[in-house]
């Protein structure tokens, strides 16, 4: 069973992979499921359909999914290919504390097989810019996004996984931020999403970034184990047509080398258990 669980399309802002042409690639690529998990980032991004005039960045539009076009999309691939992959319906929530109640709205409106909650900006704040770290020692931009984190575990619970948990690292001009000084954090949030019945990605963008290690890393990985935690899927975070399927394989050996025996998929936002 190869599933790629984090896969970015057109109707993303940072991607211009049209959703066909993932389907065809992964088709031909042996994957057997795909689920789509486009950017939506309240507090920094604007809905099509909000009344304010889209802005942009770099020439692409910077808003959040047009929902209807990508529902209908997705539903009509669905009826062109599905006797040959199985796609999913998800999206990736870029979540902040005060904009927990934009997402519960939208949770609420679409019957998603699949949320990822991920950190991508802090007050409004994002970290590939720097705006987020800057002014901030290492300590104080780690402790800060650890601990916003935690707050959103705590507080909002539709969703399935948590995105790569670690993402400052791939921004951080410091370098690698020791482990053991957000280890009590992450503790703390793997603790959270272990008694909610939630999980954690293994992101393998760090292959194509250069990373020095998995995301999350190894350290969290074999934490989130010992904890107790099970519930885990694999997706390349792909944006372009090199990135989808990546590392797949790969990571499911890793994760058996650690302990786990088996990765997630997902239907109606219920795991679906699969040995490695």
């Amino acid at each position: 069973m190869l599933a790629d669980y984090h896969v970015h399309t057109e109707f993303s802002d940072d991607s211009v992979y049209p959703m066909e042409e993932v389907v065809k690639d992964a088709i031909h690529m042996g994957l057997d499921e795909i689920c789509f998990t486009d950017h939506v980032d309240y507090g920094i991004k604007i809905d099509w359909d909000s009344g304010r005039d889209v802005t942009y960045r770099k020439g692409e539009p910077l808003a959040n999914v047009d929902y209807p076009r990508y529902m209908e999309q997705i539903g009509k691939l669905q009826n062109r290919y599905g006797d040959r992959i199985a796609m999913k319906l998800g999206l990736e929530f870029g979540m902040q504390v005060h904009t927990i109640p934009q997402f519960e709205s939208l949770f609420g409106r679409y019957p998603f097989d699949f949320i990822i909650l991920s950190v991508h900006q802090v007050e409004d704040k994002e970290f590939w810019t720097q705006d987020f770290q800057k002014g901030k020692t290492q300590k104080e931009y780690n402790r800060r996004y650890y601990e916003e984190m935690l707050n959103l575990v705590r507080h909002y619970k539709n969703y399935s996984v948590l995105g790569h948990v670690d993402l400052i690292v791939r921004y951080d001009k410091n370098g690698v931020y020791p482990f053991q000084k957000i280890k009590p954090y992450v503790e703390e949030i793997l603790k959270q999403v272990i008694q909610d019945g939630k999980g954690i990605e293994v992101n393998t963008s760090s292959h194509r970034y250069g990373l020095a290690d998995t995301t999350p890393s190894q350290d969290i990985l074999r934490l989130y184990y010992q904890l107790g935690g099970r519930v885990i899927t694999i997706g390349s975070d792909s944006h372009k047509p090199e990135h989808l399927g990546a590392y797949i394989k790969e990571t499911k050996e890793l994760l058996k080398s650690i302990g786990f025996a088996q990765f997630c998929t997902y239907e109606k936002m219920k795991p679906i258990f699969h040995n490695l």
